[in-house]
């Protein structure tokens, strides 16, 4: 059976939404520039406290990394939480680790105030310890969440292997704040909560200007404008154009996806028995989880456009041998990837470059999360003015030094260990 080309999450949201492109002028109180987690979040908290809201999206409505992603719900960044407030400061990092510390909550209650139907399951996650270093990591993460209240344990010993299904895995750190989603559904229900509010969605309307009129924004897109006072740009990894320095102000990386055909049976049965998703320690990780319907999904850093099928079957295959080798031959049905925004740091970047103007980039790969956190800030702050709503200050937006460079170098390692992976050098 071929790999197919196809993001696995596209076809279990039937439902999608699609709007038409924008044509002619519009107004509206803000506009709201990228249909995903971030711009939707973004909308419907702008919407609860009654201003008009346009958004308009280049391609369709979840088509970038919202709607690719893993499906991971987490709590926190990348990064553990001491590293947190030692890059922005004991008192700013401390109110970041809170907010996303919270994250989860936030997902799961719109999930629930506006029904969306995404396979949402809230039995954690588990960030599981390839080798003795992984451990010593995820002891040191324990302790430091544990020192703020969460509810995270490490699991060792029977329970590890009985929550991974795996007896390569040496310790597993469970977050119970966290869960999972289909990320196209999530994103898919937030837009239609959107539309159930009142706010107005176009699709297909890439921006080619951004302007300030007088007292007003002016978003320009190819057969249209919006007039707005305020303005949020939620395109993140997926920015296009030259109207924004954004897109300088982080380098993009990828993550791809193979899922196998739906798997039932005793061995399928005790892979991540109780729900969770879950990813490992290793520097250029594999990502692991079950859909709804049974498959196997794993993941990794890298863009699979630029791999042929067989590479990807091999990859996917070297890890499962791995770390499930009661499965036998696994038949993988289709593969697909996503854009990430990375920064040096691991650290997100929030910028105001001009009154009534926001922005966010850098997520790292924690978007489902932090997107529907800052969406939410977003909207507090526009409504309210008021600076402290958001998880960081605002900072200059200044472009990094060798965004291609940076992107290049980090696809040709992620690459190299994949290649010694397939070759059983690396695993």
């Amino acid at each position: 059976m071929s790999l197919r080309e196809e993001c696995l999450w596209e076809t279990l949201t039937p439902q999608r939404p699609d709007a038409s492109a924008l044509k002619g002028e519009v107004t509206a109180d803000v506009c709201v520039i990228g249909a995903g987690i971030t711009g939707l979040s973004a909308a419907i908290h702008l919407l609860e406290q009654g201003k008009s809201v346009v958004i308009v999206e280049a391609h369709r409505t979840g088509q970038g990394g919202s709607g690719r992603n893993v499906g991971l719900v987490n709590a926190g960044l990348w990064i553990p939480p001491d590293d947190i407030e030692a890059g922005f400061g004991e008192a700013i990092g401390s109110q970041l680790n809170s907010m996303l510390g919270g994250a989860p909550s936030l997902v799961f209650s719109l999930i629930e105030k506006y029904g969306i139907d995404c396979q949402a399951r809230r039995e954690g996650t588990l960030h599981m310890a390839h080798n003795a270093r992984g451990g010593a990591d995820l002891r040191s993460r324990e302790e430091q969440w544990k020192r703020r209240g969460a509810p995270v344990e490490l699991l060792t010993g029977k329970a590890c292997e009985e929550a991974t299904g795996t007896k390569q895995i040496t310790s597993a750190l469970l977050d119970r704040r966290a869960g999972t989603i289909n990320p196209m559904a999530y994103t898919s229900g937030l837009a239609k909560a959107v539309e159930t509010l009142g706010g107005r969605r176009y699709d297909h309307s890439p921006v080619t200007r951004l302007e300030r009129q007088g007292e007003r924004w002016c978003v320009v897109t190819d057969n249209g404008a919006v007039m707005a006072s305020q303005v949020v740009i939620a395109s993140n990894a997926y920015t296009e154009g030259e109207w924004t320095e954004l897109r300088r102000s982080f380098f993009p990386g990828y993550y791809y996806q193979v899922a196998s055909v739906p798997l039932s049976g005793d061995a399928a049965a005790q892979i991540l028995p109780f729900g969770q998703g879950s990813w490992d320690t290793r520097q250029v990780l594999s990502s692991i989880r079950r859909d709804a319907d049974g498959r196997l999904l794993l993941g990794s850093l890298g863009n699979g456009n630029q791999k042929p099928g067989w590479f990807l079957k091999a990859w996917a295959d070297r890890v499962q041998q791995h770390y499930y080798p009661y499965l036998k031959n696994v038949e993988w049905e289709c593969t697909w990837t996503g854009c990430i925004s990375f920064t040096p740091d691991h650290l997100l970047r929030m910028f105001e470059p001009a009154p009534s103007l926001v922005a966010v980039t850098g997520y790292n790969g924690r978007g489902n999360t932090t997107g529907t956190v800052v969406g939410k800030a977003f909207a507090d702050y526009l409504c309210t003015g008021n600076a402290k709503v958001l998880p960081i200050p605002f900072t200059p937006m200044a472009p990094l030094v060798g965004v291609g460079l940076r992107s290049a170098f980090y696809e040709a390692g992620f690459s190299l260990y994949h290649a010694g992976q397939c070759l059983r050098i690396v695993i």
